[in-house]
C-alpha cells in the first residue's frame, strides 16, 4: 500500500471555506483502480496558520502515479488556484511506502 499526503498551511480565519471546498469538491476519485480511501486531516492551529493534510490510500505507487498522469486528476485539480488566499505557499506533497503493518 501507499500513502500519499499534502501538507496545507490554511491563513487564520480560512479553516471553514477550505473545509467546505474539500467537502464540496468533485475529487474524481471513485473508481480510479488502486484508490481506496481520503480523509482531509485537520492539525495544530499556530500563529499564522492551521495545519491540514489530505490522506489518500491506494493499492500501490504506481496507482497512485497512474492517477497523477490521468484526466481525472486534471479534472479534479482543475480550479486548484481558484482560492490562493486561503494558503500560505504551495502544498508539501510526502509519499509513504507501508513498512510494516
Amino acid at each position: 500500500m501507499f500513502i500519499a499526503m499534502n501538507r496545507f498551511r490554511i491563513t487564520p480565519g480560512e479553516e471553514a471555506a477550505f473545509e467546505d471546498v474539500w467537502r464540496n469538491r468533485d475529487s474524481h476519485l471513485e473508481g480510479v483502480p488502486g484508490f481506496r480511501e481520503f480523509k482531509l486531516l485537520r492539525g495544530p492551529e499556530r500563529e499564522d496558520h492551521t495545519l491540514y493534510a489530505s490522506h489518500t490510500i491506494w493499492d500501490s505507487r504506481e496507482a497512485f502515479e497512474n492517477w497523477t498522469k490521468s484526466e481525472s486528476f486534471k479534472a479534479a485539480h482543475r480550479n486548484a488556484g481558484d482560492n490562493k488566499h486561503m494558503y500560505l505557499g504551495p502544498p508539501e506533497f510526502e509519499g509513504f511506502d507501508i513498512a510494516v503493518g
